[in-house]
């Protein structure tokens, strides 16, 4: 049995905390007396709790896309593991989207996670050691779509299933991406 480490603990001290109060009034202290950690112990593993917030998102979005090179595990699979986390996830993320403001917002967090994740992926399936520019833009392009749309389906905008968004997702991969991950 895996047990969890100080950075997984605090992290479920936050959401634990945002269960039920705004995450722009969460304090560290709160953080850390939730789970029963020091203030030090808080600064040895994140710079705030934005960086607690962007570290916790990234770990989800890498335990998705890591499983894309299992045998049988498709991109669409990977969106909908996506779609079904956003689901699965919509009240903790509508929190952090209403109450996360200026350079630290979690959209752009969001973004900068998924682009970093997508390009990591194309290049250990291409063997190349960088993105051309034009690639790097097509990417960075898909990930902003795909995170805004993201957003206006977690506020209700559309009411459509974690399927049906997942289908949105794999039909709007810009073409030349198609080699990498269809």
């Amino acid at each position: 049995m895996k047990r969890k480490n100080a950075k997984e603990l605090l992290a479920d001290s936050f959401r634990e905390l945002a269960a039920s109060k705004s995450v722009d009034k969460i304090t560290v202290r709160e953080i850390v007396d939730n789970c029963g950690y020091s203030m030090a112990t808080f600064y040895r593993n994140y710079k705030d709790k934005y960086d607690l917030i962007a570290w916790d998102y990234a770990q989800g979005t890498a335990r998705i896309m890591e499983r894309i090179n299992e045998q049988g595990y498709s991109w669409r699979q990977t969106l909908l593991d996506g779609a079904l986390r956003f689901e699965r996830e919509r009240d903790y993320l509508k929190n952090l989207f209403l109450h996360t403001t200026g350079q630290d917002t979690f959209i752009l967090y969001m973004t900068e996670i998924n682009y970093d994740a997508l390009k990591k992926h194309i290049l250990a399936v291409s063997g190349m050691d960088s993105l051309d520019e034009q690639t790097d833009m097509y990417v960075r392009v898909y990930c902003m779509g795909t995170v805004s749309l993201t957003c206006e389906w977690i506020f209700g905008r559309y009411q459509t299933t974690p399927e049906e968004l997942a289908e949105v997702f794999e039909k709007s991969l810009p073409v030349p991406l198609h080699k990498y991950l269809l």
